[in-house]
């Protein structure tokens, strides 16, 4: 299978409560007219870019009751989701996120603790 800008990104697991950011065009704004002041540069404190793929949450710990032989062993990870979602534009700092190019494009790992405002276009 050859890889397309429509299915390059599939091959990524992004983990945990982090997210995968593509970084806004400074020319680009929103419908709502949320744009950061123009003198924001790449290397400012503050950042904003367009949600990629997110993880699937923070991992629920496992209950620590002592395993019966009737149990079933292959319990499967629980997770409370992120309130960040697919598509969303996040205001985040650039000091909690991670820079990775892949596939000659740049992006940005962030933890969701490091996202400060979400903005999305349907109503919530």
């Amino acid at each position: 299978m050859q890889l397309t800008s429509d299915n390059k990104l599939k091959k990524l697991i992004i983990v945990g409560d982090r997210v995968l950011v593509r970084l806004k065009k400074p020319n680009e704004k929103t419908s709502s007219g949320l744009y950061l002041p123009p003198g924001v540069q790449e290397k400012e404190r503050v950042q904003q870019g367009y949600i990629i793929k997110i993880g699937p949450g923070y991992p629920i710990p496992m209950p620590t009751e002592d395993h019966e032989p009737w149990m079933d062993q292959d319990e499967k990870v629980k997770y409370v989701p992120l309130q960040a979602k697919e598509g969303d534009l996040a205001i985040f700092l650039l000091s909690g996120a991670h820079e990775v190019i892949y596939e000659g494009e740049k992006y940005y790992i962030v933890s969701q603790n490091s996202i400060l405002m979400l903005e999305r276009e349907q109503e919530l």
